[in-house]
């Protein structure tokens, strides 16, 4: 699939890790969404947007400022798409179109301004850590979403925090190797996909590598007094600050 855009600013985004609830992370994509991406043709979000998605049922509910955020930066003539991340995956593409945003599959081939890249959330490269691919299988598995979202809320949010703690344990506990996206599974998908420039999130690793087959641009996770995100104009790519 390709989604095409005009040659005019295009601004991306990813792994703002947003809470429920009030967070300088929500004050800052308020603030982008409210203001640069007002002046450019489409802002990309590539996953891990918020710290968790329960369901709409939920979720919807705690991000309901955010997701009309979204709605009236799409109002006021900002093309927004937004791509699903090892966090976020089970908000859905029903109610991303209520508030204006258009849904990707990952990865995508897009038109920057620049020229094209492979935009993807990243977390499907990091091959090496074969315990968190087979999570990832079962947790893209359908009849397994489905029995999560029919299960009482509380539950939810309970399983949610247990998750996210083991989460946060294993990633202490697992080689920096493990958690990186790995060269040859990146170098495959820019011989399948016939592309020299590929743009993901995910490993919170934000640099440009220079690789066998293309470029290689991470982008910058959200973190304290820090909030950026990846302007791509005529010109090329640069990283900008929130504020």
């Amino acid at each position: 699939m390709r989604a095409e855009t005009a040659r005019t600013e295009v601004l991306l985004a990813s792994d703002m890790h947003l809470p429920a609830g009030p967070s300088e992370y929500r004050d800052a994509l308020h603030a982008l969404l409210d203001g640069p991406a007002r002046q450019a043709h489409s802002l990309f979000l590539l996953g891990d947007v918020f710290e968790y998605w329960l369901g709409d049922d939920v979720s919807g509910r705690d991000h309901a400022d955010t997701l009309h955020a979204l709605e009236r930066c799409a109002q006021a003539g900002t093309r927004l798409y937004f791509m699903p991340g090892n966090r976020d995956f089970l908000l859905s593409d029903h109610l991303l179109a209520r508030h204006g945003v258009t849904a990707l599959p990952d990865p995508v081939i897009v038109a920057l301004p620049d020229g094209p890249a492979l935009l993807s959330h990243g977390d499907q490269w990091c091959t090496q850590d074969q315990r968190y691919q087979r999570w990832r299988r079962f947790a893209h598995w359908g009849p397994a979403q489905a029995g999560f979202r029919a299960l009482p809320r509380p539950l939810r949010r309970r399983i949610a925090q247990r998750l996210r703690a083991r989460s946060q344990f294993l990633g202490r506990m697992t080689a920096d190797d493990l958690l990186d996206v790995q060269p040859g599974a990146v170098e495959h998908a820019f011989a399948t996909f016939g592309i020299q420039r590929i743009i993901h999130g995910h490993t919170h690793r934000p640099d440009t590598h220079a690789m066998r087959g293309g470029t290689r641009v991470v982008l910058p996770d959200w973190r304290p007094g820090d909030q950026r995100y990846l302007h791509a104009g005529s010109d090329g790519l640069t990283i900008r600050r929130i504020g």
